[in-house]
Parts: structure tokens; sequence; C-alpha cells
């Protein structure tokens, strides 16, 4: 900077070469008055230390495109923004690495690229190899792929042992079927007639509350019907009718006649008891049991054709529960034949057993089902979106030209497990003979119609014939949503554990258990002795 004042003190010129070269003028007159020396130097000195300064500033806020700055420069690039009320712009780092991030994401990864195996080791060796950006950034893209693709193997691994987990038998619960099956040939108060012969009549007596059963698990039998019990007000009106397949039979009933659930009545009968059970009346079903494919399907390789690249582990757990041989099983189709089982019967309430009674259900056979046979809760709407939120998309493949054609994907799906069944009505209708030929046709099909057990078919044989019931009596989900409200659960009615986390297993929820193990008699010397013990 040079200052030079004219010898009349009439004018002075401050003149400042900038670093491109230019030189930047300023003239002042003087007005032809007297100025003080003191004003002057002020003067002089304010101008002298600001010109050049903001000069610096605001020609280099200007030049964004600068990448290597003096030290001048950088000081303008820090501070001016901020004096001219500008946000600073150290986002254009930002926006440079977005930049990388994003060409490399459109590139193979090089060969050969060594990946470190910890964040620590990644910085460790960007220091010692002063790695360029681009590089970086190809390392960290490696790391992640590689860390994402070990979680979803192990994920995957997981859930296929939840899977052999959720299809196996318990030992204490085998225990239990083997002494019991034992006892039954042992001690004739064990084989004691179920109810007695003056409580037969009242099997077919339509003035009391049936409740009906259907399961090969003896503990989990023995809950719901001691929670039912419990739980009602009136446990005189009760009758319940279990069944149980031929192995499971002898045990079953020396359960419930050793463990009496007086004023309650309990019937306990085997499949093979019931005379209109015949191959002849139930061909399908024999067909489902027998078919190669279907064996194949629900007993064969499940992780074969799962690719963990392209199938999400949501999308596995549900393709593996959909694989479970208990959808095979002749008890689970069982429900579809109630009309006929129980022919001095008009309403009936079907439970499943994995679900605990917590509420009178009495109140059950005053609903108006409005002409219709089916009682029960829609899932498509509620609280939980991730259990209340089933349409017949979740559970029909449409793009089966068949199923295209004759089902409405966006319809709601309803829940089985807590079912009113008004029997006088269903016998009105052709339900089981359109189960039938739908199961008829997935099987043509080769499965390709729908996967899931008997809950496909039950939607598509009882359409037109369900009355939808207040959500508050079937809480479902209890078996595979682990952020299950706990207070909802207080509330239900009844509390289902559908899915694969079952409360007699380790993979049962924690805190969801106690529900159901309040209600296990931990003290009987039979589970004693099968060492199932409250956890």
């Amino acid at each position: 900077m040079q200052l030079h004042i004219s010898p009349s003190m009439r004018s002075i010129t401050i003149s400042s070469s900038s670093s491109n070269g230019f030189i930047d003028l300023m003239k002042i007159k003087v007005a032809a008055r007297h100025i003080s020396y003191r004003t002057l130097f002020h003067t002089i000195l304010i101008l002298a230390f600001l010109l050049p300064f903001v000069f610096i500033l605001t020609a280099l806020v200007t030049l964004e495109g600068v990448n290597k700055c003096s030290s001048f420069d950088c000081l303008g690039r820090r501070l001016g923004p901020r004096l001219l009320g500008r946000v600073d712009d150290s986002g254009m780092l930002v926006k440079d690495f977005y930049k990388i991030l994003n060409q490399v994401n459109h590139e193979e990864i090089p060969d050969g690229l060594k990946l470190p195996d910890s964040y620590n080791q990644l910085v460790s060796e960007m220091k010692s190899n002063q790695y360029d950006a681009k590089t970086f950034a190809f390392m960290l893209r490696a790391m992640l792929e590689k860390f994402e693709r070990e979680i979803r193997e192990s994920k995957f691994a997981e859930l296929m042992n939840k899977h052999f987990a959720a299809s196996s038998i318990p030992k204490g619960i085998h225990c239990l079927s083997l002494r019991l099956t034992d006892e039954y040939s042992s001690n004739a108060h064990a084989r004691k007639q179920l109810p007695s012969p003056e409580l037969l009549p009242l099997l077919s007596d339509n003035s009391y509350h049936h409740f009906v059963l259907s399961t090969d698990n003896i503990l989990a039998a023995s809950v719901v019907v001691t929670s039912t019990v419990q739980s009602s007000l009136k446990p005189e009106k009760i009758v319940f009718h279990v069944i149980t397949d031929k192995k499971t039979y002898a045990g079953m009933h020396s359960w419930f006649a050793l463990n009496s659930v007086f004023p309650a009545i309990v019937e306990v009968k085997g499949v093979h008891q019931f005379d209109w059970l015949t191959r002849e009346n139930v061909p399908v079903l024999e067909a489902v049991e027998n078919h190669n494919g279907i064996r194949n399907y629900y007993h064969g390789n499940h992780i074969a054709g799962a690719n963990p690249s392209t199938t999400t582990p949501r999308m596995f757990a549900s393709k593996l529960q959909s694989r479970s041989p208990k959808y095979i099983s002749l008890l689970n189709h069982l429900r579809i034949y109630l009309p006929e089982l129980f022919p001095n019967l008009d309403k009936v309430v079907f439970l499943d057993d994995d679900v605990v009674i917590q509420r009178d259900l009495s109140p059950l056979w005053e609903i108006d089902l409005e002409g219709k046979v089916n009682g029960a809760v829609e899932t498509c709407k509620g609280e939980d979106e991730w259990v209340m939120s089933k349409y017949f998309k979740n559970y029909f493949n449409f793009s089966h030209p068949l199923i295209a054609k004759s089902l409405d994907p966006n319809e709601c799906a309803w829940a089985y497990g807590m079912n009113i069944f008004d029997l006088c009505a269903w016998r009105k209708t052709n339900i089981r003979e359109t189960y039938h030929s739908w199961l008829k046709e997935n099987l043509k099909s080769n499965l390709t119609m729908w996967k899931l057990g008997t809950l496909p078919p039950a939607l598509i044989a009882f359409k037109g014939h369900v009355q939808p019931i207040d959500p508050s009596w079937h809480m479902l989900g209890l078996g595979y949503q682990n952020n299950t409200n706990i207070e909802n659960v207080k509330k239900a009615a009844v509390i289902h554990y559908n899915g694969q986390s079952k409360p007699w297993l380790q993979i049962g929820f924690e805190h969801l258990r106690p529900f159901w193990t309040k209600h296990v008699n931990y003290s009987n010397d039979f589970i004693r002795n099968c060492h199932i013990m409250e956890s």
C-alpha cells in the first residue's frame, strides 16, 4: 500500500496492489478548510487497514472454485461468509464426498482389495498408506457389503435353528406324554370314563357352553382348559371336547382323569373314535398326508432354493413358518368337520392349543352372528400394524390365474384360533365341499396357489359366511411379535401365541411367557418328574 499527499494538502491518494496484479486507487479530496493533523492521521489509519481487508474478503468469497488457497485466502473463506451473513462452505467437502461415494457405488470393487477387520484398523491403514478419498470409499463400501452379507447369513442360520426348535417336541412334553400313557395302562383311575356316565347326556345339551380343542400337546391342552375354567363366571356350564390323535389319546385321557377341572366337564376323544372320520369322507386329507411332493415340501430341505442375497429374512421366516409339519396334520384340518363330528350341537367355540383364556367367554354365545357361520376377529386393522395387517394378498399367490379370477387381494382376512361356529347355519352351506375342492386345485398346481396351511382354504370356503367380532375377544401375535403391548395383553379375553415362539419352548418370549405359565401346575408329580420347570 502506498500513500501520497499532494503538496497543497488538497488531495490524498491511496493505492494498493492485489495478488492478481491489479492496482486499486482511491483519491480523497480535502476541503479547503483547516483539518487537524490528528483527525487526518486517524482517517488515514482506518482506511489503510480496512480497504485491503475488505477487498480480499469480497474478492475471494466469490471465487468458489479455488481448491488451494494462501493463508489470507483461507482466512477470507472462513471469516468472509460469517461477516457477510452466509453459511460457511464446509458443506463443499461433504458434497465432494457424496460425489465420490456415488461414483464408487457404480463401479466394480477392485480385485485383491484387502479389507481391514475393524474401523480402527481402517483408520490406522489410512494413516500409514495415505489413501486417497476414492480408495477410502471403495474400502468402506467393501467392508459394509461384507458385514451385511455376514449378518444376513447369520440371520438365516438363526431362523433355521428357530424353525427346527419350533417344529420339535421338547423333552419335558415328550416325557409327560410317555409317563401319562404308561399310567393309563397301569392305573385304573387314569382309565376312568370321561365324563362319568351320569354326565354323558350333557355332552349334547345345547344349554351348556361347548368348547372344542384339537391337539396332541397335553401340557398345552391343560393350560387352555384350566385358564378357561378359572376365568369363567359359570364353570359349571362348561363342556370341553378335547380331540387328539391315536398315539396321544391314552396320555391325554390320563391327564384329565387324574386332574379334574370340576365343576366343568371334559370329554377326551381320539380321531380314531369318530366313525365319520373315514378315508372315504376325507380323501383330500389322505392325499395331503401321502403326496410325495407335499411331504418333501414340509419335511425336506427347507433352505434349498433360498438365496440370502435376494430373499429378505422376513420373507424367509414366513416361508419357514408355512412349512411347519403341523399343516399336514389331520388335527389341524379337523375344524372343517365340526358339524359332522358333533351332529347334536348347535353352537361351539373352537380354540387352538396355543391360546390362554383371561376373561369369561360365556357372552360369546350371546353374540348375534346375523345368520353367518363363523364369528371371528378380522386381522386387517388394529394398533399392532405388524400383526393386524393381513389381507388375502398375504396368503394367496395372485399371479395364479384362478386365484386372480376368484379372489380380491385387498379383502380383509380373519383369524383362526378362537372362533364361534354356528353349526346349524353351517349345515345349510357347502363350506366343506368348497374347502375340499380348493385343496384339490392347490394339489394339482403343486402348491402354487398358496403355501400356508389351513387358513387359506378356509378363507375361501367361509367367504360370505364370516361375522366380524370385537378385536378385544382375540389378541394375536404373541408367538412372533416381540414388541407386543403388555397392557393390551392384560385386557384381551383370549391371547394367542400364534407363531413359532410358543410359551412352552425355550424360544418363547420371556416377558410374554408368564401369561401362560401361571396356569401350569408345577407341583404336579408328572410335571416335576419330567423336569418341566417354570422359567
